[in-house]
């Protein structure tokens, strides 16, 4: 097994966008969360969670970032698939830095059960920048198709294993 695989992922199998899955996920629990609170809906637990999601996220954010970041590095420096994922990673980080404020700001807000309104406004615009960052991220694999293998006639239980497609290999690097 190359080293590489541990923080790139195998072909057809990178570790980068499972990861974002679970970024966004979590940070679209903080943000419903958030919402649940404001608008009453519920009280403690609901800012008790919301703070709670946002420290996962941000935990979670630091290996989608490295992830990211790794793949970032091995793009042809300003090629149109390089300006994509660095307004991707652009986008995403000015996300991380609201999700990282609204967590330090609504602190206090959480010890006493409460998303206060500067937390939510942190919390509602890191959102707002996660789905446009999660769009142009897309875009990095849907359309110019950056670690894609295209084995579309793939059986199944080979394309779902988590093993190298040896035929592929250098189409993915």
């Amino acid at each position: 097994m190359k080293l590489n695989y541990l923080i790139k992922g195998l072909p057809g199998h990178p570790i980068h966008p499972p990861l974002t899955d679970a970024t966004i996920g979590t940070y679209t629990v903080a943000t419903a969360l958030a919402i649940a609170d404001v608008t009453g809906l519920s009280k403690n637990a609901a800012a008790a969670g919301w703070w709670l999601a946002l420290l996962f996220g941000l935990c979670v954010t630091v290996a989608t970032a490295l992830t990211g970041l790794v793949d970032w590095l091995s793009i042809t420096w300003r090629s149109p698939l390089w300006w994509t994922a660095t307004w991707h990673m652009m986008v995403m980080v000015s996300a991380t830095v609201f999700f990282g404020l609204a967590a330090i700001f609504g602190h206090a807000g959480w010890k006493t059960g409460d998303v206060t309104t500067g937390p939510f406004i942190l919390t509602v615009v890191g959102f707002g920048l996660l789905a446009v960052g999660g769009w142009i991220g897309g875009s990095i694999v849907f359309v110019h198709g950056m670690r894609v293998l295209g084995l579309v006639d793939e059986p199944p239980e080979r394309a779902v294993a988590p093993v190298a497609h040896p035929e592929k290999e250098e189409a993915a690097a």
